[in-house]
């Protein structure tokens, strides 16, 4: 279980809501994930957002799935994984940081939502705390990170 935020190439004239609206009428639960195949300039966004990713924040390590480019930050204050498919990415933080250790994962996983959104124009939404990543307030979504982690230490562990 994760904390998520999602990333999102929006359609011309239609809302972000309205874009996951038609990507997810399309979706089959118990169809294969398509292969990944990145147009020329996906894949000059991804060689950005990695770039960025690792000059501005620190040392990542960096893998090519059949489904999905991934980076992963490595050290403090926590481990955060970056997954980009092109027209949509998300960014997963583990349930297990609280308090002050919540708030430097959440900032650090908002820092890298800003770098893909710069980066590749796609439109980043925290549906945990239901606001936008890049206007967002990342203590917000630190308080609802801390709070998940707690209850699951205490009633899952």
């Amino acid at each position: 279980m994760t904390y998520d935020i999602m990333l999102v190439r929006v359609q011309p004239g239609l809302t972000l809501q309205k874009t996951l609206d038609r990507l997810n009428a399309g979706f089959d639960p118990d169809a294969d994930l398509p292969l990944l195949r990145l147009t020329d300039a996906q894949r000059d966004e991804w060689d950005r957002i990695l770039g960025r990713v690792s000059r501005d924040i620190g040392s990542v390590e960096s893998k090519e799935y059949l489904h999905s480019l991934t980076l992963e930050t490595v050290g403090p204050p926590g481990r955060v994984q970056l997954d980009y498919c092109g027209d949509t990415a998300h960014i997963e933080v583990a349930y297990r940081h609280s308090g002050p250790a919540a708030l430097e994962v959440t900032e650090l996983a908002y820092r890298i939502a800003h770098i893909v959104e710069d980066e590749s124009g796609l439109t980043g939404h925290d549906f945990e705390v239901g606001q936008p990543t890049r206007t967002g307030d990342p203590v917000k979504a630190a308080v609802r990170l801390s709070g998940v982690s707690d209850w699951a230490q205490h009633h899952l562990s």
